[in-house]
């Protein structure tokens, strides 16, 4: 079975993005001046859950491209993103491999805010590349399946109160908005290796409680996901999905932490409801062990963690080659949400994308045009590159 999975995987990855055969001396020589000139770096106030870092990379054609590189260390964050992008300044937009693996010994040893600062730098120059010939991203990846990605509603990040009342009526609004999927997190009290017994069991109840106070909200024809953050081990989390059953769940996600990998199979083998995860695993070789072992039935890497567009379409792959969907991660800026669907739209084992359901209410203004959601399903651009540029005026208003 390894040996076939393994085949299966090798064969999916040698179907890489078309776009890889622009990045080429010859495409550079097309484009002369397509070279990397600058970074702007936008750093925006969002809520306690975290900031928005967006990096706009600069090129000496004027041109310029976006990427996302939130939820890590802000000031980290920021310094690996200049860090970045003088490394590659006067190299050309079209060099993203490349670009890859001169940093990769940085982000291994740099964790997290190396890592999203890297993907940042990625988005931005697929973005740039698309604007340089004047296409848009997906069509570098091989052509769009899909005009528009459906999306999930994360109402985790913006109720307040985190009662089942306030998950309700986050959840409705989300459902009145035209979204027929909605997620949460209900156990995010609970603090990773809590051990007393009497905690674990109130804080669980009272998880349980919202997850079926949102069920009651959106009734039975909508989709149900729930994100467990890796707060239980193996025997709580078993009986966790027992007890999840009668709520006909979409997915139930990360109940256990990722090591060791074995609690991950047995939850997976043992609950009949879909399991998913994924989101902070950051290599294309982590994601083939994850998949070799079983841990899940949907893969979810983070395009902003995972290495950006190239990675998540190598990951896809071997998801494909393994027969699992993939449905990334990504509680993301409407840039990281845009980068992400160029490549979702092109992916046919694609489910579903991550939508940050209302976190600030100038979200949709903070691209030019603006972030079009239409029936919970995000509209894909036609134009050059992401198809998107900053709105300055709504990110200086909000800059932190």
């Amino acid at each position: 079975m390894t040996t076939m999975l393994r085949r299966t995987a090798l064969k999916s990855l040698g179907a890489l993005p078309l776009a890889l055969a622009a990045a080429s001396p010859a495409a550079a020589a097309a484009e002369p001046r397509s070279v990397v000139d600058g970074i702007e770096i936008f750093h925006l106030k969002v809520n306690r859950r975290g900031n928005w870092v967006i990096a706009r990379l600069r090129a000496e054609n004027g041109l310029t491209g976006l990427g996302d590189s939130g939820h890590a260390d802000d000031a980290e964050t920021i310094r690996y993103l200049q860090q970045f992008a003088a490394l590659w300044r006067g190299r050309s937009v079209f060099e993203i491999e490349p670009f890859r693996q001169a940093v990769a010994e940085i982000v291994r040893q740099g964790g997290d805010s190396a890592a999203v600062a890297a993907s940042a730098i990625e988005q931005a120059l697929w973005d740039l590349a698309g604007k340089a010939l004047g296409v848009p991203v997906h069509q570098l990846f091989g052509g769009a399946l899909r005009k528009t990605v459906p999306l999930y509603a994360n109402i985790n990040r913006s109720t307040d109160p985190r009662t089942p009342e306030g998950f309700a009526r986050m959840a409705s609004a989300a459902i009145r908005d035209g979204f027929k999927a909605i997620k949460l997190a209900p156990f995010d009290a609970i603090r990773p290796g809590e051990t007393d017994r009497a905690t674990i069991e109130r804080l669980t109840d009272e998880g349980i409680a919202c997850a079926q106070a949102v069920r009651d909200a959106i009734g039975p024809d909508n989709d149900l996901l729930i994100d467990v953050h890796s707060r239980f081990n193996l025997a709580d989390g078993l009986a966790l999905a027992e007890r999840f059953e009668p709520l006909n769940l979409y997915w139930l996600e990360e109940v256990t932490p990722a090591e060791p990998l074995d609690d991950l199979v047995a939850i997976n083998r043992a609950a009949r409801m879909p399991t998913a995860g994924g989101e902070s695993i950051t290599t294309v070789s982590g994601f083939y062990e994850y998949v070799s072992a079983g841990a899940v039935d949907i893969l979810m890497p983070d395009i902003k963690f995972c290495g950006g567009l190239t990675q998540l379409r190598k990951i896809a792959g071997i998801a494909e080659g393994a027969g699992l969907p993939v449905s990334p991660h990504g509680p993301a800026s409407p840039i990281g949400n845009a980068a992400a669907a160029h490549v979702v739209a092109t992916l046919p084992n694609f489910t579903i994308l991550e939508f940050a359901y209302g976190e600030v209410p100038w979200r949709a203004e903070l691209l030019a045009p603006p972030e079009r959601i239409e029936n919970g399903e995000l509209v894909l651009s036609d134009r050059p590159g992401f198809g998107i540029e900053l709105n300055e005026r709504t990110a200086r208003q909000h800059a932190v």
